[in-house]
């Protein structure tokens, strides 16, 4: 099944999952109602305004023509046949990067100034790289909505674990062996999903950031090199915002990598060399 299908689809199960949500903990339709205009919301939101959110959340400034940086993304942008997008710095010590934006006529690159430091300059073009593919796949939306809707999900799942379950106008209630389930249950879902759409997208982000930079050396070695410093040197970041960055901000092993929203990197890298051999 094409990525793109499959991604469809899983967007598909987090949205009916919040509808089952809002069903099971506020009873009947009105749950149903209540799920359904959350959903709707939520993705209202994070189509018009998540790279706003998230550059502010990580205290990004804007570059100009005069940096490094501008001038990298420039090139590879061109090279890609993407409009210019807006791009940022953000004041971290951690390597990292991420796109945002709605579409690629309103997107912005970010890097951290602990990636420039790191990393010679075929290795950040590989990267920037990456992160263009994701602007052209239109990825950054699509991780936008499964965040939101995942977000979403949770919260109405932690809201019930404080003021319980069914409709406040009948005599039903809910059952509470299911209501239980539900508060465990569906987060866990939706956290699952989301980090498979997210780990889908970055093996295409990758092929396609090997594309547009020429080829795929300067990404393997980054990749590399940013999974090793961003160990000892981990980005204070928002669990819901992970999925974005090129490498997984915080570290975490056995039961976590289920829900990791990055590959192994050394998965990444092997796929990258088979492109190579191509």
């Amino acid at each position: 099944m094409p990525n793109g299908l499959k991604t469809a689809l899983l967007l598909g199960v987090l949205s009916g999952l919040l509808l089952v949500v809002g069903e099971v903990i506020f009873g009947g339709a009105e749950g149903l109602m209540f799920g359904f205009i959350l959903a709707a919301v939520m993705n209202f939101g994070s189509y018009w305004f998540s790279d706003k959110i998230v550059l502010a959340m990580y205290r990004a400034k804007q570059v100009d023509a005069g940096h490094p940086l501008y001038r990298m993304t420039a090139n590879l942008a061109q090279r890609a046949g993407l409009p210019m997008p807006k791009v940022y710095l953000i004041p971290d010590q951690s390597p990292n990067a991420f796109a945002t934006g709605r579409n690629p006529e309103h997107a912005a690159v970010a890097a951290t100034e602990g990636i420039m430091r790191i990393l010679d300059e075929q290795e950040l073009e590989g990267v920037i790289a990456h992160e263009l593919a994701h602007v052209k796949h239109r990825d950054i939306l699509i991780s936008s909505v499964a965040a939101t809707l995942g977000a979403a999900i949770m919260m109405t799942a932690r809201f019930a674990m404080f003021f319980g379950g069914g409709s406040r106008d009948d005599n039903r209630g809910s059952n509470p062996i299911a209501l239980l389930a539900t508060m465990i249950l569906a987060p866990l879902a939706a956290m699952l999903i989301q980090a498979f759409i997210s780990r889908t997208r970055e093996y295409a982000a990758d092929a396609g950031g090997a594309r547009i930079a020429g080829n795929s050396v300067g990404l393997m070695s980054a990749l590399r090199k940013i999974d090793s410093v961003a160990r000892r040197v981990p980005l204070d970041a928002n669990p819901a915002t992970a999925h974005m960055f090129i490498i997984k901000p915080f570290s975490g092993g056995g039961l976590l990598n289920l829900f990791s929203t990055h590959p192994p990197t050394e998965k990444r890298v092997q796929a990258l060399m088979q492109l190579n051999q191509l």
